[in-house]
């Protein structure tokens, strides 16, 4: 089954993964440059005026969704990885080395991400977790 068209009916495909965010522009914008994602078309930085976003979809290049971006009033604190303080749901990303770990470290911190977890020095599985400027929590792995 290569395509959506080969899946039975009755079988949801998933579309993309929605994150909540009180500003939904700066969350969609860290997102976007740190995994390389564009915006669907129509929902770009406008030009002129105020952008008042409430909803806004990141792409991969050829065109297929990632991620999309919900407004909220109010989102409450990710406290993970504190004890009791559950992440609930988290994204998973790979880079290829160790070395590429430390590159997109700084990106992170550049981008407003903030660290929540190092194990960067785990022979076994170095990794960093990372929380978004609207707290989603994240992972970066060695694949």
């Amino acid at each position: 089954m290569d395509t959506a068209q080969d899946f039975p009916p009755a079988v949801p495909q998933l579309l993309h993964t929605v994150l909540d965010a009180v500003d939904v522009r700066r969350e969609a914008e860290f997102w976007r440059e740190l995994l390389g994602l564009a915006y669907r078309p129509g929902d770009e930085v406008p030009d002129d005026g105020p952008d008042e976003a409430d909803w806004l979809v990141l792409t991969h290049p050829d065109g297929r969704r990632c991620l999309a971006l919900q407004a909220v009033e109010r989102l409450p604190e990710n406290r993970w990885p504190e004890t009791g303080h559950p992440a609930v749901t988290h994204l998973d990303t790979t880079v290829p080395s160790v070395s590429a770990l430390d590159a997109v470290h700084e990106r992170v911190l550049g981008l407003g991400g903030r660290l929540r977890l190092d194990r960067s020095d785990d022979r076994e599985e170095p990794l960093r977790a990372y929380a978004s400027p609207a707290g989603h929590v994240f992972c970066v792995f060695v694949a």
